[in-house]
């Protein structure tokens, strides 16, 4: 029983990678990482008007955490009931590991990473630094306006490095310990989290709620993902000491208590230094920042993705079977 659960887990989250590298994301209107952003935005435009205070940062969130939950119990029981009627016993397991790894895959933006990556370092490569900074200002939360060719490269290495939490591990962790409605769960905190988890304006106080459970949910993933990337660069022939160095050192820099860890673990293992100014520096230059780096950093990304779920996320499910509750997810 041990080993059918390890295996049927094992090949969902390998169905959403597959899906995720080989197609990337459906249109908006397809994705419910888009219908989870409308019902923010939403909430929030009604929120901002009528409630005030943090409490309004409550009001935001919770909503739309139960209505996603509620909706991805409600497909999972239509389709348990649905099968068990129409489909034999061995097409009913394949039918829900196809099922349970599309929607998995919706929580989950390799493709979507690389994608905005390649679009900065094709601006840069033709010396197009004014484009390059607009298709930056899509990944990262910092005024791209006045930065150079150096700064450029370095915000998409920290976005590729931050993404690998926000866009893959921590869907992966969450699904490991909570099932499918975990890793939604996580992604409604981080896309709330992304869309109000500023510290300035009104934000300032509607936002705490999702910045607040952002932060507390990625503790475990980002320093797991740090020390996954680091075994991720020695396969890849990078410098992974150097990498792993770095992320002991200069993980607990940034004013985020875990963007860090994965942001100083990648910095390492391609020697150089990561900079937002006014803000923090992390790693040596070793080697100066080039556009090549970008290319090592997607495939430390990819491989690290792969590693996650075969070291962290298909072991965690196998103990919490083991001790009684992962059947209940």
């Amino acid at each position: 029983m041990i080993i059918s659960i390890m295996v049927e887990a094992l090949l969902v989250i390998a169905v959403a990678l597959a899906i995720d590298m080989t197609f990337g994301d459906p249109k908006n209107r397809y994705h419910p990482t888009a219908w989870i952003g409308w019902g923010i935005a939403t909430i929030t435009i009604r929120a901002r008007n009528n409630i005030h205070g943090r409490f309004g940062g409550i009001v935001i969130v919770l909503p739309v955490v139960v209505v996603t939950v509620v909706s991805v119990l409600a497909v999972l029981y239509l389709f348990d009931n649905v099968s068990a009627i129409l489909l034999p016993e061995y097409v009913q397991i394949l039918a829900y590991v196809l099922l349970v790894g599309v929607m998995l895959k919706t929580t989950i933006a390799i493709r979507g990473m690389k994608k905005h990556a390649d679009a900065v370092l094709t601006s840069l490569n033709q010396d197009d630094i004014s484009t390059a900074r607009i298709n930056l200002s899509m990944i990262v939360k910092r005024d791209t306006k006045e930065l150079g060719k150096k700064h450029v490269i370095s915000g998409v290495l920290e976005s590729i490095s931050e993404n690998t939490v926000d866009g893959i591990t921590g869907p992966l962790f969450y699904y490991a310990v909570f099932g499918l409605p975990g890793a939604f769960v996580y992604r409604v905190i981080n896309t709330a989290d992304s869309m109000i988890g500023y510290k300035t304006g009104m934000f300032r106080n509607m936002g705490w709620f999702a910045a607040r459970c952002d932060t507390i949910l990625n503790y475990i993933p980002s320093r797991l993902t740090g020390l996954v990337m680091v075994v991720a660069a020695g396969i890849l022939g990078c410098d992974w000491r150097n990498s792993y160095r770095t992320m002991m050192q200069d993980g607990g820099l940034t004013a985020s208590r875990n963007a860090g860890y994965p942001m100083a673990a990648l910095a390492g293992a391609l020697q150089t230094r990561f900079e937002k100014i006014g803000h923090y520096s992390l790693g040596r230059d070793i080697v100066p920042l080039t556009t090549d780096h970008v290319n090592t950093a997607i495939s430390i990304m990819k491989l690290t993705s792969v590693l996650f779920a075969v070291l962290i996320s298909i072991p965690i499910v196998v103990v919490l079977f083991i001790v009684g509750w992962w059947g209940y997810v």
